[in-house]
């Protein structure tokens, strides 16, 4: 199993937020500057890692009669320890995130790859399933926090941008400008990492083929 190859995944095509769409609460509250949904996406990050690695060399030893009560006292455990990080080093992100710090303990992401992954395969390999996830995440956060800063408050990382004499559009900084943001880096995913399969012609591509009587039997021209 290529470690690499899981680590990319999470990136564009399983991205959690833009493809799977999940994390979407956070991802719409949070993301009012890029300093917050950097500081969530980190947070996040590290919990995935963390608990991923732990859920793995635990998967043998854990009941599956109480694998989730299990999966969320130790998703608990280290998002208490981000919330300790955050707090002492960076109290304004800390008070930024407020209640959704915590609620990264049931956060889908990191609850779906506990189960989905980390409880089936081995520690290295989930470990960078969790990178892979937490960075795809981060990612998303700071593309729609970026949008929503620059064109609500004329900033990027607290950095002015616009010129006095421009007003910003306050609109991207409530949730109907969330949503609009969201929506249009979402749509711009799914065109960038659009595949389309060849078009068949001839035979192939009639809508009769199965019952046609005209030699080519379904099977395409011949």
């Amino acid at each position: 199993m290529s470690y690499m190859k899981e680590f990319l995944k999470g990136l564009v095509k399983e991205n959690p937020t833009l493809v799977s769409l999940l994390g979407m609460c956070p991802t719409l509250a949070v993301t009012v500057s890029a300093s917050n949904a950097l500081g969530m996406g980190a947070a996040a990050t590290f919990v995935l890692i963390c608990s991923n690695l732990v859920i793995s060399l635990l998967k043998d030893i854990i009941p599956k009669q109480v694998r989730l009560p299990a999966y969320i006292v130790i998703i608990a455990g280290f998002v208490t320890v981000a919330g300790f990080i955050l707090q002492a080093y960076l109290p304004d992100i800390y008070d930024a995130l407020g209640i959704f710090l915590p609620l990264i303990t049931v956060n889908c992401i990191i609850l779906g790859r506990a189960e989905m992954f980390a409880s089936k395969n081995k520690p290295l390999v989930s470990v960078c399933d969790g990178l892979g996830m937490g960075v795809g995440f981060t990612l998303a956060m700071l593309a729609v926090g970026s949008v929503r800063e620059i064109f609500g408050s004329g900033t990027w990382f607290g950095i002015q941008l616009r010129p006095d004499f421009i007003e910003p559009m306050s609109i991207f900084i409530y949730p109907a400008g969330g949503f609009f943001v969201l929506g249009c880096v979402i749509a711009l995913v799914n065109k960038l990492s659009k595949r389309t399969a060849p078009a068949a012609t001839g035979c192939a591509a009639c809508p009769n083929k199965e019952g046609c009587a005209g030699g080519c039997d379904g099977k395409g021209d011949e």
